[in-house]
């Protein structure tokens, strides 16, 4: 099947390059439009190395001086030869040409003489995405028909925080290639508590333990749970991220804190999925002044935090839970171990040795160890594409568990 990917001018366009590799991996011959803008990002012979296809860049052949009738009806072809359009980065500009039906480019030109499948996969500023003209047009856009692969949330390359980064290439490729990208909905009816983030456990008035955890897994779990039409509790130790929408965030600092949260919520949850990077060890007399530096050497007793997986893997019933396990080695191993001993349905197992990956990063690559005795490898991608896979096993994962009963 053929597919026009066209790639509008956004700082996001470079991400366009590993969409086209996703989407020929995935069976589809695809041919690139580029705009103006986007060969700012990007350059044509990137496309056409990965491709193997030529580029289109401007409504008439650079081969000549004069147009031709072949180069001035060229976007009537390409309409014609590919059964499916795909535009990421969709930019604000392009989201309006379409909604509008200005043209006066190669890309939307094409868009208009279109009469198949659209994919848009928008990208800019939260501000921009935010902006009601913005939502008028994908409300238009929706209405006839074409499908919106919603952006994804985190730090943009203007250093603002929110929604309207280019989703993950491999999700887009694999929407495009599952045939219509549809809201799922298939986590409504359910309530889930995730953890998410570090605790911080008091030394002293200013100092504590803590470790390197962002709590950017746990946030893309409850991004992706609520878009599913979850009912989402997010109990959220100290991090610097924005909170998603539509998720009921609890702020705790300590792992006292933190399991008192938890316990307060867990009855109305269905699903648990506790990916917080909680403390081991906290100091139990910790004094409400700053203890002074000395030249004395300095001893510290700490005791045991509350085992929070376990107490809940103790009381869980039939709900569905889930635990993270960040190894250094032996990763398999200490996840079945944690999947054991803690009672849990599945352990989301990772090496946080890897660099690039894990701790505050915004991608991780996983292993997802089941009760079932399945084994099951997720490359690496975002970490909201990693959530995705979480709750495709979850959802799996229970109906092999109620089946087996």
């Amino acid at each position: 099947m053929n597919v026009a990917l066209g790639v509008g001018g956004g700082i996001a366009a470079y991400k366009s390059a590993e969409l086209a590799r996703a989407l020929m991996e995935r069976g589809f011959t695809v041919n690139v439009v580029m705009t103006a803008s986007a060969e700012e990002f990007i350059r044509p012979l990137t496309f056409a190395a990965l491709t193997g296809r030529k580029v289109i860049t401007g409504l008439f052949s650079a081969a000549s001086s004069e147009a031709t009738l072949s180069s001035a009806i060229e976007h009537i072809r390409v309409a014609q030869e590919n059964q499916i359009l795909v535009v990421a980065p969709a930019t604000a500009d392009l989201l309006a040409k379409f909604a509008h039906g200005l043209a006066d480019d190669f890309l939307t030109t094409t868009y208009l003489a279109f009469t198949g499948r659209v994919v848009l996969a928008p990208a800019m500023n939260t501000n921009m995405w935010n902006h009601p003209a913005t939502q008028e047009n994908l409300k238009i856009l929706r209405a006839r028909g074409h499908e919106i692969v919603e952006p994804d949330e985190g730090v943009l390359a203007c250093g603002m925080v929110g929604p309207g980064r280019l989703a993950d290439p491999q999700r887009i490729a694999e929407l495009v290639a599952a045939g219509k990208v549809e809201p799922r909905r298939d986590l409504e009816g359910e309530t889930v508590l995730i953890t998410a983030g570090p605790t911080q456990e008091p030394l002293d008035a200013v100092r504590y333990i803590t470790n390197r955890s962002s709590g950017k897994m746990g946030y893309a779990l409850a991004e992706e749970a609520v878009a599913r039409g979850a009912r989402v509790v997010l109990v959220s130790g100290p991090v610097n991220l924005a909170e998603p929408r539509g998720v009921e965030v609890i702020h705790v600092l300590t792992a006292i804190e933190m399991r008192q949260a938890v316990m307060d919520h867990l009855n109305d949850a269905t699903m648990i999925v506790k990916s917080a990077a909680v403390a081991d060890y906290h100091r139990a007399d910790a004094p409400k002044h700053k203890v002074k530096k000395t030249a004395a050497r300095m001893s510290l007793e700490l005791d045991p935090t509350p085992d929070i997986l376990a107490e809940i893997g103790r009381k869980k019933g039939d709900r569905l839970l889930v635990g993270f396990a960040a190894e250094t080695e032996n990763l398999l191993e200490e996840a079945r171990r944690k999947l054991e001993s803690k009672n849990c349905d599945m352990i989301v197992a990772n090496l946080v040795s890897q660099e690039g990956i894990g701790f505050d990063s915004d991608e991780n690559e996983v292993v997802l160890v089941e009760r079932t005795g399945e084994t099951i490898p997720v490359r690496r991608a975002s970490k909201r594409a990693i959530a995705g896979r979480i709750f495709d096993e979850m959802i799996r994962l229970r109906l092999a568990l109620h089946a087996s009963q």
